[in-house]
């Protein structure tokens, strides 16, 4: 059976009664949000973490990679050439780079020029990127185009989903509490610039729709006031650091050292990342390609039309 529709313009459009009976069914639901399986990790990924080849993404292989990424929330992509031509190239394969403040495409060294403790030398915790945007970058790229006269600065990951599922496990009062008090933050370290989100969002945020942990927001460095009761910040502080504990963990930590040739991109609404001080001099290129950009080519890539058009006449 086919429900046809016609519209002013003698426009038709049919569409199979199955579609529509299966508006609110749990598949389409979790095709909508191209909600796959996933795999948590601690340290021992370093075993075997997920790697794809520059040469076989070129060939037609983005959709492996981005698979990569839904499931664990990073991939390396190794043998691209180290250079920032190539690393853009990639980048705008998956999505728009989203350009800020700090402008689009990044190529930069540790001189502090834009007044973030990324251009510098320090150490830096494990953090996401972006809590005071209102929507988060979804993917983060780095790559280390060189490193001279020093050494140092070996990065970490932390699967932020995975340290969710422990704090559930040990507090799930902590889990609730992270779930549901927002929490403001900022970016005003450059002269001009005051960015803060529209609404404060809290550390753990999950889908209205199947009701699963979506998102991972947490940056010591810009987070700003809770948005609760006086009465209550003992008890979020308390959660938020169980939660720091976690995944300050060396057990959940995944460490690594950058090298050029070597692309990492990961899912900046989960994983955490940081990085070790360092000594000498280090080119960086990478930068960011929003939420919607990166599932709609995960989409385009891992789904059949059939699904895709099922998550979306439906929604």
């Amino acid at each position: 059976m086919q429900c046809s529709i016609i519209v002013v313009d003698g426009h038709k459009t049919s569409i199979g009664k199955d579609l529509i009976l299966s508006r609110q069914n749990w598949a389409t639901s979790l095709s909508r949000g191209a909600v796959t399986t996933i795999e948590t990790w601690d340290a021992k990924i370093a075993d075997k973490p997920p790697i794809v080849q520059h040469a076989d993404v070129e060939a037609g292989g983005v959709g492996t990679l981005l698979r990569e990424i839904r499931k664990y929330g990073f991939c390396f992509l190794d043998g691209i050439e180290p250079t920032p031509d190539a690393t853009e190239r990639l980048l705008q394969s998956i999505g728009p780079i989203r350009n800020t403040h700090y402008g689009g495409f990044y190529d930069f060294t540790s001189d502090l020029s834009s007044k973030d403790t990324a251009y510098t030398s320090e150490s830096l915790e494990p953090h996401t990127d972006n809590t005071y945007f209102t929507e988060s970058a979804g993917l983060q790229a780095l790559h280390l185009l060189s490193h001279t006269d020093g050494s140092g600065g070996e990065s970490s990951l932390v699967d932020g989903f995975g340290a969710a599922a422990r704090l559930f496990g040990q507090d799930i009062d902590a889990y609730r509490r992270l779930s549901f008090v927002p929490v403001y933050a900022h970016a005003s370290g450059n002269d001009g610039i005051s960015i803060q989100p529209a609404n404060p969002h809290p550390v753990l945020s999950h889908s209205n729709d199947v009701q699963h942990l979506i998102q991972v927001r947490w940056n010591n460095a810009d987070r700003a006031g809770l948005n609760c009761h006086y009465s209550d910040l003992d008890a979020w502080y308390d959660g938020a650091a169980k939660f720091d504990a976690l995944i300050s963990d060396p057990e959940n930590q995944y460490w690594f050292q950058l090298k050029p040739g070597k692309l990492l991109i990961f899912d900046n609404w989960r994983v955490l990342h940081g990085r070790a001080a360092f000594t000498g001099k280090r080119r960086m290129a990478g930068g960011y390609i929003p939420r919607d950009d990166f599932i709609s080519k995960f989409k385009a890539t891992n789904m059949t039309p059939e699904e895709i058009m099922a998550s979306t006449v439906t929604g």
